[in-house]
């Protein structure tokens, strides 16, 4: 029986799109991303949150868990936050609800947790059905004024219930809690800042609307991260992020030495940068220890209590305690680099902001809040001055108001019509009470009104001008800040700034070794040792099977070793780290990632203002610095662009003219200048030959003339050596008579 594959619309009413498959995932895929973007990663520039946090704030506002009240168990938030605002996993909503409760992760936490809410180490909270909590009086900021229709509110996932667009935000908390997050195509990452200073920030911005960054970065030094640590970042770094909106801020540990006697020392760890978990900065540091890649650590120790205190143990007291760090912050999260990209939404559109920018979108909200509120506040009091005129039109006429209601059918109307009464103000006579008939009761009236009215004239001044509006925005920022201020706890300043120090490390750790003489000897398929000593004798030298001695390299152990490949690379060791003489050594490769097919045509160790002429067989080479060949990677670093030629020349330049001969014996003498110097490249021709290539290579001085040395090590000369000289890229002419048969300047 055949299948059908025709697929019927349903008899329901529905119906078939019939559109191309990658214009339908396109349109669903946009749908999608936009709302992750809105909806899930970036906060709002007016409030700093994203909607799940704004959504649990608001839900434990509901439930009435005031910072004045009692804690209630998490799971009840989380109910709350999930039945009426947010139809997700009840455990993303917690995690949310944990970070806003965490010291360590909120420079201002918006939820007093009580309970297990996790620690620095990256432990993970106790199940909400253990833990409490409740708002702090700096969440209360944020959510102050909803009532009073200071935001605008939409309908829920269900429509049954409303939620706040945005909430109030009493003070900057976008700065001052930051925010993280990513989403489809872009993410937000804007670093936490001291309250105290985020809001002199804007008071300042309000008196001066045209402030520029480095204005504002006299209030706003930095970050000012929850776990302390200490900000090296420049200054200049720190200008590009508050004026672009995009760059990094790297934060390292805070650390004291303390002595120990006897000369002795070591290193106490009290603050750690941000979101670095502390077990997984100890697991870090115990593999160092283990793999022995920081040589100048002993041990490291975790003494912590409630409060950060690791131990870091030198290995030497001899080492300066800032060298000693200066490794350690390479090596692990002792230092870290935040990366700031402070893209955010302004009315639901993305957007990357600088602080002056992000800060008066806020004072924008701020000043709109407080017209909202006082419109709010505004028809309130109309409407009881409406209700209090009415009253007091009732007191003046207490006798005919009684008549009216004891002996007219529609006293309502009646009231109306002979008083000139609305019907708010009837209904509200109407509903008095027999008490309020007393002298004291029309007194208090009358006062209630004066107060009221006098509040209604200063209303309306506020809202004809934008001075006095922005003049309440500072009031009540100033008013924030003393919930945050600098002599407390909450508004103390953690993170301090410092300079990076330029600190040679390298030095450091050559310092600590042994300073030996070694012979290296390198194989032909790539074996590695060194020999303790100079002077080998190498002949007696054993190797594996149909292996042989390729090169060899007197040096000391505090040298570095580089490694020149067929393949143009430059590769590097230290002497100290090569396996010792006993045996055959080690293949080179389990150190250096030195390709299979390459084989080794140099070693040497590189001296301060040396240069080499680094060549491949097509003739094709220049000079390179020894600094520049120096890596610090197991790849290596590319020096010479060979193409399918291969490196076969690394000789030192330590003369004014260089001698080149190729394999057809043809020999050019010209000046070493006219060779470039390169950190990297393919290079100038160094001879032209019509077939065969480059043979062999060697620089000289003129004035103590040309020469060669034959088979037996004999140095030999020719007299007319100068005929040989001409121009870098000649082809040159057949080598003088009697020179060595092998075609090198070495036989």
């Amino acid at each position: 029986m055949a299948r059908n594959t025709t697929i019927d619309p349903p008899d329901n009413g529905g119906e078939i799109i019939d559109e191309p498959m990658g214009e339908a995932l396109s349109k669903r895929y946009l749908a999608y991303a936009l709302s992750t973007i809105t909806a899930r990663a970036l906060p709002d520039v007016r409030d700093g949150l994203k909607p799940v946090h704004r959504r649990v704030l608001y839900s434990m506002a509901q439930l009435g868990l005031n910072p004045n009240g009692g804690h209630r168990k998490s799971a009840t938030v989380v109910g709350e936050v999930i039945g009426k605002y947010h139809p997700h996993g009840d455990q993303s909503i917690y995690d949310a609800m944990v970070r806003l409760a965490q010291d360590f992760a909120s420079r201002a936490p918006l939820v007093d947790g009580q309970g297990n809410f996790g620690n620095i180490d990256g432990d993970a909270p106790a199940a909400f059905r253990y833990t409490e909590a409740k708002l702090t009086p700096a969440a209360m900021l944020l959510l102050e004024g909803l009532d009073d229709d200071a935001v605008d509110f939409r309908d829920t996932y269900d429509e049954r219930n409303k939620e706040p667009i945005v909430l109030a935000a009493g003070f900057p908390n976008l700065l001052v809690n930051g925010s993280s997050g990513i989403a489809v195509g872009m993410a937000t990452s804007i670093p936490p800042h001291n309250p105290s200073e985020c809001i002199d920030a804007a008071i300042y911005l309000l008196e001066h609307p045209r402030a520029t960054v480095d204005d504002l970065m006299k209030i706003v030094s930095g970050p000012d991260f929850p776990t302390g640590g200490v900000v090296v970042e420049s200054k200049e770094g720190l200008r590009e992020v508050y004026a672009t909106g995009r760059g990094g801020v790297r934060v390292r540990a805070k650390w004291t030495r303390e002595d120990l006697g006897r000369g002795t020392w070591r290193v106490i760890v009290t603050e750690i940068p941000y979101q670095v978990q502390k077990s997984k900065l100890m697991e870090r540091l115990a593999e160092l220890i283990e793999t022995k890649k920081a040589p100048l650590l002993e041990d490291a120790m975790d003494e912590s209590t409630e409060d950060v205190r690791v131990v870091l143990t030198p290995k030497s007291r001899t080492v300066d305690p800032e060298v000693f760090m200066a490794s350690l912050f390479k090596q692990c999260e002792l230092e870290t680099r935040f990366p700031v990209n402070m893209n955010v939404l302004d009315h639901g559109v993305p957007k990357v902001m600088g602080l002056p920018e992000m800060l008066n979108c806020y004072l924008d909200h701020r000043r709109e809040v407080i017209v909202r509120r006082n419109k709010h506040r505004l028809g309130r009091i109309e409407h009881r001055l409406e209700v209090l005129d009415g009253l007091l039109k009732a007191y003046l006429n207490i006798d005919e108001v009684i008549r009216i209601i004891r002996y007219e059918d529609d006293p309502k109307a009646v009231m109306m019509k002979k008083f000139r009464l609305s019907e708010i103000q009837v209904e509200a006579i109407l509903n008095m009470r027999l008490r309020a008939l007393r002298k004291l009761e029309e007194i208090e009236i009358t006062r209630e009104h004066k107060e009221l009215s006098e509040e209604k004239r200063e209303i309306e001044k506020l809202l004809s001008s934008t001075d006095r509006q922005w003049t309440e925005v500072k009031r009540q920022l100033k008013a924030a800040r003393e919930i945050f201020d600098p002599s407390q706890k909450l508004g103390k300043r953690r993170s301090n700034f410092d300079v990076a120090k330029e600190i040679d490390t390298e030095a450091a750790l050559e310092a600590l070794i042994v300073k030996e003489p070694v012979t290296v000897v390198l194989s032909e398929k790539g074996w590695i040792r060194a020999l303790r000593g100079h002077n080998q004798k190498l002949d007696d030298l054993k190797f594996k099977e149909g292996d042989e001695l390729a090169l060899t390299l007197e040096c000391q152990t505090t040298d570095k070793v580089v490694l020149m490949a067929s393949g143009g690379r430059a590769f590097t060791l230290g002497a100290d780290k090569l396996p010792g003489g006993r045996g055959h050594g080690e293949p080179i490769r389990l150190q250096l990632e030195v390709p299979e097919a390459e084989t080794i045509v140099a070693m040497l160790v590189p001296e301060d203002k040396a240069r080499r002429i680094v060549a491949s067989g097509n003739g094709y080479g220049f000079i390179v610095a020894d600094a520049e060949l120096v890596s610090s990677t197991r790849k290596g670093k590319i020096i010479l662009n060979v193409g399918d030629e291969e490196l076969i020349f690394c000789v030192k330049a330590v003369g004014d003219m260089t001698a080149s001969i190729g394999s057809n014996r043809k020999m050019v003498i010209f000046k070493t200048s006219e060779m470039p110097e390169m950190t990297r490249g393919k290079g100038v021709k160094i001879q032209a030959f019509k077939d065969g290539g480059l043979l062999d290579l060697k620089t000289f001085n003129r004035a103590d003339g040309f020469g060669w040395a034959d088979s037996s090590g004999r140095q030999q000369s020719s007299d007319d050596w100068k005929d040989w000289i001409g121009k870098r890229a000649q082809s040159g002419r057949l080598a003088p008579r009697g020179f060595n048969k092998n075609g090198k300047f070495s036989g």
